[in-house]
Protein backbone atom coordinates (compact mmCIF):
# COMPACT_ATOMS: atom_id res chain seq x y z
CA UNK A 1 0.00 0.00 0.00
CA UNK A 2 1.14 3.53 -0.66
CA UNK A 3 2.18 5.76 2.21
CA UNK A 4 1.83 9.51 2.58
CA UNK A 5 5.47 10.56 2.01
CA UNK A 6 5.62 12.82 5.08
CA UNK A 7 4.12 10.13 7.29
CA UNK A 8 6.52 7.50 5.97
CA UNK A 9 9.52 9.76 6.55
CA UNK A 10 8.47 10.45 10.14
CA UNK A 11 7.90 6.72 10.65
CA UNK A 12 11.36 5.85 9.34
CA UNK A 13 13.01 8.42 11.62
CA UNK A 14 11.05 7.12 14.61
CA UNK A 15 11.99 3.51 13.81
CA UNK A 16 15.66 4.49 13.62
CA UNK A 17 15.46 5.64 17.25
CA UNK A 18 14.10 2.34 18.57
CA UNK A 19 16.70 0.07 20.19
CA UNK A 20 18.36 -2.11 17.54
CA UNK A 21 17.20 -5.40 19.00
CA UNK A 22 13.52 -4.31 18.68
CA UNK A 23 13.73 -2.23 15.53
CA UNK A 24 12.98 -4.83 12.85
CA UNK A 25 10.03 -6.44 14.61
CA UNK A 26 8.56 -3.05 15.53
CA UNK A 27 8.84 -1.80 11.98
CA UNK A 28 7.31 -4.96 10.56
CA UNK A 29 4.40 -5.17 12.99
CA UNK A 30 3.53 -1.47 13.00
CA UNK A 31 3.88 -1.13 9.22
CA UNK A 32 1.57 -4.09 8.67
CA UNK A 33 -1.01 -2.88 11.17
CA UNK A 34 -0.94 0.69 9.78
CA UNK A 35 -1.56 -0.62 6.27
CA UNK A 36 -4.39 -2.80 7.55
CA UNK A 37 -5.99 0.17 9.31
CA UNK A 38 -5.69 2.34 6.19
CA UNK A 39 -7.32 -0.41 4.13
CA UNK A 40 -10.17 -0.65 6.65
CA UNK A 41 -10.75 3.09 6.16
CA UNK A 42 -10.78 2.51 2.38
CA UNK A 43 -7.93 5.01 2.17
CA UNK A 44 -5.60 5.22 -0.78
CA UNK A 45 -2.56 5.57 1.45
CA UNK A 46 -1.32 5.19 4.99
CA UNK A 47 -1.69 8.41 6.97
CA UNK A 48 -0.43 9.56 10.35
CA UNK A 49 -3.60 8.39 12.10
CA UNK A 50 -2.97 4.83 10.91
CA UNK A 51 0.60 4.79 12.22
CA UNK A 52 -0.45 6.23 15.57
CA UNK A 53 -3.29 3.73 15.96
CA UNK A 54 -0.96 0.88 14.96
CA UNK A 55 1.59 1.84 17.62
CA UNK A 56 -1.06 2.08 20.32
CA UNK A 57 -2.63 -1.24 19.35
CA UNK A 58 0.50 -3.36 19.05
CA UNK A 59 3.17 -2.08 21.43
CA UNK A 60 3.59 -4.19 24.58
CA UNK A 61 2.96 -2.34 27.84
CA UNK A 62 6.62 -2.41 29.03
CA UNK A 63 7.51 -0.23 26.01
CA UNK A 64 4.49 2.07 26.26
CA UNK A 65 6.22 5.09 27.82
CA UNK A 66 9.11 4.91 25.34
CA UNK A 67 6.63 4.71 22.46
CA UNK A 68 4.67 7.75 23.66
CA UNK A 69 7.90 9.71 24.07
CA UNK A 70 9.20 8.73 20.63
CA UNK A 71 5.89 9.50 18.92
CA UNK A 72 5.86 12.99 20.44
CA UNK A 73 9.52 13.67 19.73
CA UNK A 74 9.08 12.69 16.09
CA UNK A 75 6.08 14.84 15.26
CA UNK A 76 3.25 12.34 15.65
CA UNK A 77 0.35 14.19 17.29
CA UNK A 78 -1.21 11.16 18.95
CA UNK A 79 -3.54 13.26 21.16
CA UNK A 80 -5.19 14.60 18.01
CA UNK A 81 -6.42 11.06 17.32
CA UNK A 82 -7.71 10.41 20.85
CA UNK A 83 -4.72 8.57 22.27
CA UNK A 84 -3.96 7.36 24.77
CA UNK A 85 -7.37 5.75 25.24
CA UNK A 86 -8.56 5.51 28.80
Amino acid sequence: MLWNPQTENKFKVLISKIPVFHRHITESVVRGQAEKLAAQRNAGQVEEQDVVAAFFSDVPSPFYSMMVRLLGQNGFDYKKYGFPKK
